[in-house]
């Protein structure tokens, strides 16, 4: 089990060049796998794993959330149709099941504006509140203040952030170069000089002796900002402002888009800046505010034209 296992982890990094994201969940999804086919089926090869194997395993994922539980499955289907397809005397037992896992749809969370502007608002006082212009306290405010500007300013991932080399970052033309999922380029223009103006200051109090191949976002031991590090400074943020809601970093992600759609943007454009491949996934975001379809419902409804004679 363990060498089919690392067969198709050679398979998906070297021939299907997948990201070490990617190769990581599959490497845990399939060692529970394997796990749970030697511990509880004792079963200790992939031939001789049945159709009943399968279903009691996927009956040991009910404890998962739905999207969890389909990843895994997914993870599964994936190796067992790459030895399918490298042993001729392969069968496999996926093909005489059926499952379907129903994730729910949920809406994305996202803040208004207001809540946004509480958050910024926060971020500039404790900068102009701080006495020392030079300590590291200083620094860290100014760098937040440039990774809350960047994720609001251009709905990037957090990944997407902290992997933002000082190379990809031109602020003399407004623009950065970001490599998403799959390792696809896009470029996105900053185009408000607010946004422009954080990232400058950062750059030039944080990152005068940094190497033009490292990264944009740095901590004080001048180590790559983690995503991790990000996602505790939002949330911590978030209370600060008096924001109750759960926030992360991609709440400023579905919130940018968001905002854009009320704004009136066409969905292909926000689709191009977010770096969606599908447009099917760039759809989550076409749901209406509350305030905003309270605005509609007031001002277009057709039954305000409506005059009815008793």
């Amino acid at each position: 089990m363990e060498k089919t296992i690392e067969r198709f982890l050679f398979h998906s990094q070297y021939e299907k060049n997948l990201s070490e994201k990617t190769l990581k969940a599959y490497a845990t999804d399939l060692r529970q796998f394997a796990g749970f086919m030697i511990d509880q089926r004792s079963v200790y090869s992939l031939p001789s794993i049945s159709a009943e194997d399968l279903k009691q395993y996927v009956k040991s994922l009910s404890c998962f959330q739905p999207k969890t539980m389909k990843r895994k499955m997914a993870t599964l289907k994936a190796m067992l149709n790459f030895i399918e397809m490298e042993d001729d005397d392969f069968i496999n037992p996926m093909r005489k099941l059926k499952i379907n896992i129903k994730v729910p749809f949920l809406l994305p969370p996202v803040m208004d504006s207001m809540e946004v502007t509480s958050i910024l608002t926060t971020l500039y006082r404790e900068k102009n509140a701080c006495s020392g212009k030079t300590g590291h306290h200083y620094q860290e405010i100014i760098r937040n203040i440039a990774v809350v500007e960047l994720l609001f300013g251009t709905g990037i991932r957090v990944s997407e952030l902290c992997a933002l080399r000082l190379s990809s970052v031109n602020l003399a033309n407004g623009f950065i170069k970001v490599y998403g999922k799959g390792g696809k380029e896009r470029v996105i223009q900053i185009c408000q000089e607010a946004i422009l103006e954080a990232l400058r200051e950062y750059q030039r109090l944080c990152l005068s002796s940094s190497r033009p191949n490292t990264c944009f976002f740095i901590n004080r031991r001048g180590h790559n900002l983690s995503s991790q590090s990000v996602r505790i400074m939002v949330k911590k943020l978030a209370l600060k402002s008096g924001i109750l809601k759960p926030v992360t970093p991609h709440t400023f992600r579905h919130t940018f888009a968001t905002l854009l759609l009320e704004e009136g943007v066409d969905i292909k454009y926000i689709q191009t800046i977010l770096g969606h491949s599908s447009l099917a996934t760039t759809q989550i975001y076409t749901h209406v505010s509350t305030a905003k379809q309270k605005v509609i419902l007031q001002n277009f409804h057709p039954r305000r034209r409506l005059r009815i004679f008793s």
